[in-house]
């Protein structure tokens, strides 16, 4: 995004009753923010910050989420394998709705086989199992959002 552009979505933030305003562009995201700062005759004075992004071809090094309240409730048992999510998107069990799920509790899977799909950025993403067994827990509701490295399958292996 050039700075014209810029100096625009600032201008128009600056003129509206608009708080924060996020705008994404060929992989580089902006965000104008106002901050309230209290005047010296207490009259308000807003002041506007920007927050670039990196461009998408270099993203940030992921990290690991902490772990959530239901993953430190529930150990994961020995003799099973999570399938864990590979980014950060929706959670699908099914192809569209009302069609038939991917997979469920009990199902026997094979290595390659689709288990579900996430949706991330309008694009929907298949999910492979990298693992041969039984599927004991799906840990995710379906439509729902899940974080990188999320566990979202309790496997058996074969």
């Amino acid at each position: 995004m050039n700075e014209r552009k810029i100096r625009k979505l600032i201008k128009l933030v600056e003129e509206s009753n608009i708080g924060e305003l996020e705008v994404s562009s060929w992989g580089r995201m902006v965000r104008i923010r106002k901050k309230v700062a209290e005047a010296e005759n207490s009259a308000t004075a807003a002041i506007p910050t920007i927050t670039v992004s990196p461009p998408v071809n270099n993203p940030a090094p992921q990290v690991a989420p902490e772990p959530t309240a239901e993953t430190k409730k529930e150990e994961i048992p020995a003799n099973l394998v999570p399938i864990k999510s590979p980014m950060v998107g929706t959670f699908y069990r099914a192809p569209a709705p009302g069609a038939k799920l991917y997979t469920d509790v009990g199902q026997i899977i094979t290595v390659g086989q689709v288990v579900c799909i996430i949706e991330a950025m309008k694009l929907m993403n298949e999910i492979e199992s990298e693992i041969s067994g039984k599927v004991v827990k799906i840990l995710v509701e379906n439509a729902k959002p899940v974080e990188f490295g999320q566990t979202l399958f309790l496997i058996e292996p074969a």
